[in-house]
């Protein structure tokens, strides 16, 4: 699958080792700050490679999760690697979501809401397919400042290649801010609206391999480069990062949650 902006989506293990093991981290820190009730009934929204689904099985004892993502092979890969009958997956973009006679308890969303057309659209639908009293809750990278082993990266790719400044995620994604995620919610009809910034730390091994599995918008980019270019973007990150004395790259990942309440 491939988006309007260029964005590759075809390959669950290359998503695994580009984001996805910052991903399954953060999804822990989501979960425990939504302190959820157990026995729910959960639909997840653009699930991507299971990271959020897995999280929910682990630690809410839900009643049930319907995980829904648009990409066939990321589907497949989460089915292939989360085997729990509380769990079933589903190929589906948010124009159409499952419902439930009686409507959902807590519907979320991991990383998603900037890659969808309609954010707006999307809540609005998520939050009818609530139960009243439910709860919709969403996180996303802080691509603006908080993200850093992307601004980093974006900043370098700019500086080689101007053109790099339209797909720099902190200038595509305006929900990367907490009143943008706020308003975003209120529009949809939510109450209680509230955010919060979620911190974990990511060290890397080689900070530039990930980058060549062309999958996500920062891959996509690199392979869309020439091999001169490419390797001009490597050298100047790898002049930008400051590896420790074990050769390890420590950089912050930042998201920042948002939660809302249907009437």
């Amino acid at each position: 699958m491939t988006s309007a902006a260029g964005d590759t989506w075809e390959t669950g293990a290359a998503y695994e080792a580009y984001m996805g093991r910052w991903s399954r981290p953060l999804a822990r820190v989501f979960v425990e700050w939504l302190h959820p009730e157990p026995s729910a009934h959960w639909p997840e929204v653009g699930c991507r490679t299971g990271a959020l689904t897995s999280t929910i099985c682990d630690l809410c004892e839900p009643a049930s999760v319907v995980a829904c993502d648009p990409s066939e092979p990321f589907v497949e890969h989460a089915r292939n690697t989360l085997s729990d009958a509380r769990t079933s997956f589903v190929i589906a973009g948010t124009e159409a979501l499952p419902s439930r006679d009686g409507g959902f308890d807590a519907n979320v969303s991991g990383l998603v809401l900037n890659f969808l057309p309609d954010p707006g659209q999307a809540v609005a639908s998520i939050r009818e397919r609530l139960r009243p009293g439910g709860i919709v809750a969403a996180y996303v990278w802080d691509y603006a400042e908080g993200m850093e082993f992307l601004r980093y990266f974006w900043e370098e790719a700019v500086f080689s290649d101007p053109r790099a400044a339209a797909l720099n995620e902190s200038r595509r994604f305006p929900l990367c801010r907490a009143p943008a995620l706020v308003s975003l919610f209120r529009a949809a009809g939510l109450a209680q609206v509230e955010t919060d910034l979620l911190d974990i730390p990511t060290d890397f091994a080689d900070y530039w391999k990930p980058f060549l599995r062309g999958t996500g918008p920062a891959p996509s980019y690199v392979m869309s480069l020439d091999p001169t270019s490419r390797e001009l973007l490597r050298e100047r990150l790898r002049r930008r990062l400051h590896p420790g004395s074990d050769g390890r790259i420590p950089l912050r990942a930042r998201a920042w949650a948002v939660r809302g309440f249907s009437n």
